[in-house]
C-alpha cells in the first residue's frame, strides 16, 4: 500500500491540479468530497489532508464545511484559499470581506522558519484569487506570510500541524509553488515518495489477475490513449483471456486504424477489428447538425459493439478506460482499481457480463501516458493527440462524405507532421485541421478554382476547461499551408483559428 494524502474537495477550479501536483511529488493522493465522513477518511490511513479552494464564503449559511473531527485526527492538514478560511472559521477565527480584493500575481513576504517555506526566498510572487481573508486567526495560530492587502496570506499551528495558504501553490503562476507543496508533504507529513508508475502498473496487474482469475474480459478499443493503455495493461495481466473489439467507423485520422491494429497484433490478446465505415457513412448521409452526428455515431458504435460481443458469447468482465478526472467530475469520490458493476451512461444493454473493470480510474491523463510508456506502447499511441469520440465527423463542418473525410485526413496529417518536425508537438496540447463548409474562389496556375477553406486549430492548456490559442511560428504555418495547397486536392485556402476558450470551444462542432 502506498502512503496516501486525502484531498477534500470544496468545489474549487484547481482541485484536480492540486492532486496532480501531489502525485508529481511522488505521493499518492485521492480526491474526496468535503462532506466525506471522518470514518471513511481514516480508512485511507492518510499521512496528510489538503483542503482545496472553493467559490463560497465561509460565513454564509450552508457554506461547505468538513467534519470538525478532521482536526482531531492528529494528521497534518493544509488548507488552500477557501480551505484556509474554513479551517480558521471552524477553529474560532474570523473571516471578513474587505474593501480590497486580491486576484492574480501578488508580491508576498514569507516567514522562512515555517516548514512550508523552508529553503525559499523571503519574498516571491503568489497567485491570489480571493474576496475574503482571515482577519483574526484561531487561538494557537500565527501568520507566516503576508501581502500588502492580506495580513494572513499563510498561517500555522505548529503543535497541531495545521497549515493554511491564502494563495494557490498548485498553479504555475506561484513561484516555488510545487516546492511549497513538497515541503508540506515531506517536511510536515514525512512522506517517503513511494508513488511511481512502475509500482502502480505491477500492483494493478496483480489486482486484475486476482480479480479475474480464469474469467474472460471484453474491452471496446477506440484507439485513443486511454483505451489503448487499458488494453495494454489488461493484456499484461490476463493475455488471451482478453478480447478487444476495435470498431473502425471510418472517421479516424490517416492510417490510425492500421496503426492501432499493428500496435496490438502481438500482445497475446484476441484482437477483433470491425470495418464499419460504410455502415456509419450510410447512417450519417445527409446529416449536418453536430449534435445529431454525435448521437448517431454513439448509438451506432454501441450497436456494432453489441453485435460483435454476441458472437463471443458470455464474458465475465467488461473493461473501460475511465480515468480519474471522470471519477472526480462525476462526484463518485471513492476510487478503486477494480469496481463492481454499475450503470454508466452509454454502456451496451445486451452484453452479458457481471462486473466492470476500470484499471485507469486512479490516473490523470499525464499519468496514463506515463503508464503507456511503462508498458512499452509505441510513442504514436502514447502521445496521440486528443481525439473526440465522433472522430473526424465533427471536424468536417456540415454533411459528411467519404470524399470530404479523405481530404481532411490528408490535410490533417500534413499539419501534424510539420508540427512534429518543428518539435512543437509536446508544447501545443492539441492541434488539428477542420474542413469548413465554405468554398471560395482561388487561382492555381492559369485556372480558377472553387474549393474548400481549411481551418487549422492549435491550443495550449492545463486542464482543457480553458485554453489559449497556440502561437505557432509563422514559418511553420507557412510551410503547412504551402504543403496542403500543393498536395491535397479540394483545398485552396487555409486559415488559422486564434480564438481562446472561452468564448470558443476547442473543437468547432
Amino acid at each position: 500500500m502506498n502512503q496516501t494524502v486525502v484531498i477534500l474537495d470544496f468545489g474549487g477550479q484547481y482541485n484536480q491540479l492540486i492532486a496532480r501536483r501531489v502525485r508529481e511529488c511522488g505521493v499518492y493522493c485521492e480526491v474526496l468530497p468535503y462532506h466525506t465522513p471522518v470514518e471513511k477518511i481514516t480508512e485511507k490511513n492518510p499521512i496528510g489532508i489538503i483542503f482545496t479552494g472553493g467559490p463560497n464564503s465561509v460565513y454564509l449559511e450552508n457554506a461547505p464545511a468538513c467534519s470538525r473531527e478532521v482536526f482531531e485526527l492528529g494528521v497534518p492538514v493544509l488548507g488552500i484559499c477557501y480551505g484556509l478560511q474554513i479551517m480558521a472559521q471552524m477553529l474560532g477565527g474570523h473571516v471578513v470581506s474587505p474593501d480590497s480584493r486580491e486576484y492574480g500575481k501578488t508580491q508576498t513576504t514569507f516567514d522562512t522558519t515555517c516548514p512550508l517555506f523552508a529553503e525559499l526566498p523571503a519574498e516571491g510572487i503568489t497567485w491570489m484569487s480571493h474576496t475574503d481573508y482571515v482577519d483574526r486567526m484561531p487561538e494557537g495560530f500565527c501568520a507566516t506570510a503576508h501581502t500588502a492587502a492580506c495580513p494572513t496570506a499563510a498561517m500555522q499551528h505548529t503543535k497541531k500541524k495545521l497549515y493554511g495558504l491564502q494563495f494557490h501553490p498548485e498553479v504555475l503562476h506561484t513561484e516555488n509553488g510545487t516546492k511549497i507543496l513538497h515541503n508540506f508533504l515531506y517536511r510536515v507529513c514525512k512522506a517517503t515518495g513511494d508513488w511511481s508508475m512502475g509500482g502502480y502498473a505491477q500492483h494493478t496487474i496483480d489486482a486484475i489477475r486476482s480479480k479475474v482469475g480464469s474469467g474472460k474480459v471484453l474491452l471496446a478499443l477506440s484507439g485513443g490513449v486511454d483505451s489503448s493503455v487499458a488494453a495494454a495493461l489488461l493484456a499484461k495481466a490476463v493475455g488471451p483471456q482478453l478480447t478487444c473489439i476495435f470498431v473502425d467507423h471510418g472517421l479516424m485520422r490517416k492510417n490510425e486504424g492500421d496503426e492501432v491494429e499493428a500496435a496490438f497484433a502481438d500482445k497475446g490478446m484476441r484482437f477483433i477489428r470491425v470495418d464499419a465505415e460504410t455502415r456509419f457513412l450510410q447512417k450519417l448521409a445527409g446529416v449536418s447538425e453536430p449534435e445529431r452526428k454525435r448521437k448517431i455515431i454513439g448509438e451506432e458504435f454501441i450497436r456494432v459493439f453489441e453485435e460483435e460481443a454476441k458472437k463471443i458469447g458470455k464474458v465475465d468482465y467488461l473493461a473501460q478506460g475511465t480515468i480519474y478526472p471522470d471519477v472526480i467530475e462525476s462526484g463518485a469520490g471513492d476510487a478503486a482499481v477494480i469496481k463492481s458493476h454499475h450503470n454508466v451512461g452509454g454502456l451496451p444493454d445486451h452484453v452479458d457480463f457481471k462486473e466492470i473493470i476500470e484499471p485507469l480510474r486512479l490516473l490523470f491523463k499525464d499519468e496514463v501516458r506515463q503508464l503507456g510508456q511503462e508498458l512499452g506502447l509505441p510513442d504514436y499511441l502514447v502521445w496521440r493527440q486528443p481525439f473526440p469520440g465522433p472522430g473526424l465527423a465533427i471536424r468536417v463542418i456540415g454533411e459528411i462524405t467519404k470524399e470530404k473525410l479523405d481530404i481532411l485526413r490528408d490535410a490533417d496529417a500534413i499539419f501534424r507532421e510539420e508540427i512534429a518536425k518543428a518539435k512543437l508537438d509536446r508544447d501545443i496540447h492539441q492541434y488539428f485541421a477542420v474542413l469548413t463548409s465554405m468554398r471560395s474562389v482561388g487561382v492555381m496556375g492559369d485556372s480558377r478554382t472553387y474549393d474548400y477553406t481549411l481551418a487549422l486549430r492549435g491550443v495550449t492548456t492545463t486542464d482543457f476547461m480553458t485554453a489559449d490559442w497556440a502561437r505557432i511560428p509563422y514559418p511553420v504555418l507557412e510551410k503547412v499551408s504551402n504543403r496542403i495547397i500543393n498536395e491535397v486536392r479540394g483545398i485552396n485556402r487555409i486559415v488559422y483559428d486564434i480564438t481562446s476558450k472561452p468564448p470558443a470551444t476547442i473543437e468547432w462542432e
